[in-house]
């Protein structure tokens, strides 16, 4: 039983690590992506100049991408816990 336990406490540590890992890594590379999408806008001189249009989709959708992972990532973990 001890056994279990400690799986399922080890496999929720390294699951935690690994979605930390690819929130940070999914909150570098989709403003990229998102740079690359649009070339005729540069979001980031937006933001500087003030436009709250720019400033509200581009936090929108960095926002709706990282709860998506997320939700991947906990499903994941959860799935992994019961399966021990």
């Amino acid at each position: 039983m001890l056994s279990d336990i400690s799986n399922a406490v080890l496999f929720t540590i390294l699951g935690a690590f690994l979605g930390i890992c690819l929130i940070l890594i999914s909150s570098i590379l989709v403003p990229k992506i998102i740079n690359r999408m649009t070339p005729r806008i540069d979001e980031e001189r937006e933001l500087v100049r003030g436009n709250r249009a720019v400033a509200e989709y581009y936090g929108r959708v960095i926002a709706a991408v990282i709860i998506g992972i997320s939700i991947i990532i906990a499903a994941a973990i959860i799935a992994g816990i019961h399966g021990w």
